[in-house]
């Protein structure tokens, strides 16, 4: 997996990246159960800049997020199916419970939530803009999520 990359690493890549010229964009999230609503707000958040850069919780700390039972799929395999996306430049993955630490480290041009925040709901965004960054909305109508979908996987219905 050449786009998943150790958040040392990808300091320096962002760095020279910026250098160029090239904006960069930052989207997080759990992605432990991928569905079309992923898949919308990874593209328009590719096209709000020239570098995507997807942030995964780690295992860990999507139990802390979700509860027991997640992730669905291992931190690995979510990186790897990630990675597979042509629109996704790279991949890290984090420990804690919000991106905060990745934002600060990287200090993209752009942070990038789903539809289910706002603006001025996204937790990160007092960091964001402390470095001089924006922070946008992508996705469309949040339409899914994964609980949802757990949930009627679990009671047998489609």
């Amino acid at each position: 997996m050449k786009k998943l990359k150790a958040l040392k690493e990808l300091e320096k890549i962002v760095a020279e990246e910026k250098e160029g010229g090239k904006t960069i964009v930052l989207a997080n999230g759990c992605f432990d159960l991928f569905h079309v609503g992923h898949i919308r707000y990874l593209r328009e958040a590719k096209a709000k800049g020239d570098i995507l850069v997807v942030a995964i919780n780690s295992d860990s700390s999507v139990r802390k997020l979700k509860g027991k039972g997640r992730p669905i799929l291992p931190q690995r395999e979510r990186a790897e199916i990630l990675s597979a996306f042509s629109f996704v430049d790279y991949v890290t993955i984090f420990s804690q419970i919000n991106v905060e630490k990745v934002l600060v480290a990287l200090k993209p041009d752009v942070h990038v939530k789903g539809s289910d925040y706002t603006e001025e709901t996204v937790p990160e965004k007092d960091a964001v803009r402390r470095y001089g960054g924006k922070v946008a909305i992508a996705g469309g109508p949040k339409i899914r999520n994964a609980s949802d979908i757990i949930r009627k996987i679990v009671a047998g219905k489609e």
